[in-house]
């Protein structure tokens, strides 16, 4: 099974295929880490990457719980703050995760569009 980073990658492509840029990747902070950092047209998305190897882990994007969402807001929250001039923005999080039968390098992944939460 590729590692977490491989997932980012295939992540990223397949934003890419769908004519997003792709403004940040792993951004890390005292808040935490933003695995991609992109633009869907004019609004500013913070997508987070998972993949579970083995169903008994549960489900990848489930395991993007509370306490991961306010990571991530925090995260953001100090982002925007870096970076001001993407602030004016229209902000929102989305999961891209790959379950245990989507392993196959060609298999796309579950996107949960607007996964939690509003603007950071």
């Amino acid at each position: 099974m590729p590692d977490g980073r491989e997932y980012e990658e295939r992540a990223a492509r397949w934003l890419l295929a769908r004519g997003w840029q792709i403004l940040c990747r792993n951004f890390l902070c005292r808040a935490g880490e933003l695995d991609l950092v992109a633009l869907d047209g004019s609004c500013l998305v913070f997508v987070e990457v998972r993949a579970r190897s083995h169903p008994g882990y549960g489900g990848a994007a489930a395991s993007v719980d509370r306490r991961k969402q306010r990571k991530l807001q925090r995260a953001a929250a100090v982002f925007l703050r870096r970076h001001p001039h993407y602030a004016r923005l229209a902000c929102r999080f989305d999961v891209i995760a790959w379950e245990p039968r989507q392993f196959a390098p060609d298999a796309a992944p579950r996107w949960i569009r607007n996964a939690f939460g509003s603007q950071p």
